[in-house]
């Protein structure tokens, strides 16, 4: 290691289990970030300063005004610009021994593993639970370690799977919930502390797993209550899978997103054969909307068999997770193109 690095990381490597050993460890780990967003600004930020040697970041989303009392890796300065890269051009900033690799792109079912087997552990700070299951289907089949983490409120959520043989995130949460059981910050909202505090946990636990030191989240589910200063642990048992339920989960990427110019491009034209939807509540639709009909998220479920046949679908939503939500889910029960605009009406604002 040369000795402006030593010097660098000089107080982490006076630790004695970490020592000049586990700063090696460190430097050849290859770790993909999925997210660069509220859990994802602090995760990368304390890997890249601790010196983990290659960093991947995959991330489509834009910065916006909402991101900014907690995603604190950008600045005003940002609106607009894709996190992806402009995550990677300030943790080369701040740390210019740290190769970053970025992926400006959806994660989806065809393109996951592809980018996965690169790296040998990877962090989850996806908002939503296709991501989640995508990304722990992924590693349980390629054999890669996750941490886990989420938020919500002033609530997070932190656990270490598919590592050393232990329960992998599908034993905590067999199967994904339905839309109307999908609560986000989007809706309810988030302290904006409370990502950073999350992602420091998580990033606290891929270097002990990186470097073997201490004990992990390895079979617990730690649920941190930064309102009333709670700190639960639960156990996670270890259940037996089918070895191929990579294969056989459901595409989830059997929708497309669309960025708000080729979405304005295109209701210029519109034709009878797209069908708008709302998913927000009535109240927000009435103050506010792009057109169409409304059918809010909870109770898509019953209304799909009002919806009909043959047409493509648009969803919306304020921000674009409840409509990514429900493209999700339609397109697991419709025959049709499904889409979901990207951003929401923010996007459009903007």
């Amino acid at each position: 290691m040369e000795n402006l690095e030593s010097k660098r990381y000089s107080r982490q490597i006076m630790l004695p289990e970490i020592g000049l050993e586990g700063q090696s460890l460190l430097k050849k780990a290859k770790v993909l970030v999925i997210g660069a967003g509220g859990l994802g600004c602090p995760i990368l930020q304390y890997l890249a300063a601790s010196g983990v040697g290659n960093i991947g970041i995959v991330d489509n989303d834009t910065v916006s005004i909402s991101n900014l009392h907690r995603q604190i890796l950008y600045n005003s300065n940002d609106l607009g610009k894709p996190k992806a890269p402009t995550a990677a051009e300030k943790l080369n900033m701040l740390n210019p021994f740290v190769k970053i690799d970025s992926f400006e792109l959806r994660l989806a079912h065809d393109n996951a593993k592809a980018i996965f087997e690169n790296y040998d552990l990877v962090i989850d700070g996806s908002d939503n639970f296709p991501t989640r299951y995508l990304v722990n289907d992924t590693c349980v089949s390629l054999g890669i370690p996750l941490i886990f983490g989420s938020i919500l409120k002033f609530e997070g959520q932190i656990a270490v799977f598919n590592y050393q043989d232990g329960p992998q995130y599908r034993d905590l949460f067999p199967e994904p919930p339905a839309p109307d059981e999908v609560p986000n910050c989007s809706d309810i909202g988030v302290l904006g502390i409370l990502p950073g505090l999350i992602g420091m946990y998580m990033a606290n636990e891929a270097i002990k797993v990186i470097c073997k030191l201490g004990e992990t989240l390895s079979g617990k589910l730690l649920v941190i209550n930064t309102l009333h200063n709670q700190h639960h642990i639960f156990k996670i048992q270890k259940k037996n899978h089918n070895p191929t339920i990579f294969e056989k989960m459901e595409n989830v990427s059997t929708f497309s997103e669309m960025d708000a110019e080729t979405f304005l491009g295109m209701q210029k034209n519109m034709s009878d054969e797209w069908l708008l939807i709302d998913v927000r509540e009535l109240g927000d639709h009435e103050e506010q909307n792009l057109g169409g009909v409304n059918i809010p998220l909870n109770i898509l479920p019953q209304k799909i068999k009002d919806i009909p046949s043959g047409k493509s679908i648009m969803f919306y939503c304020q921000h674009g997770t409840r409509s990514k939500s429900a493209a999700s889910y339609m397109s697991k029960n419709y025959q049709g193109k499904i889409y979901s605009l990207s951003g929401g009406i923010e996007a459009i604002i903007d």
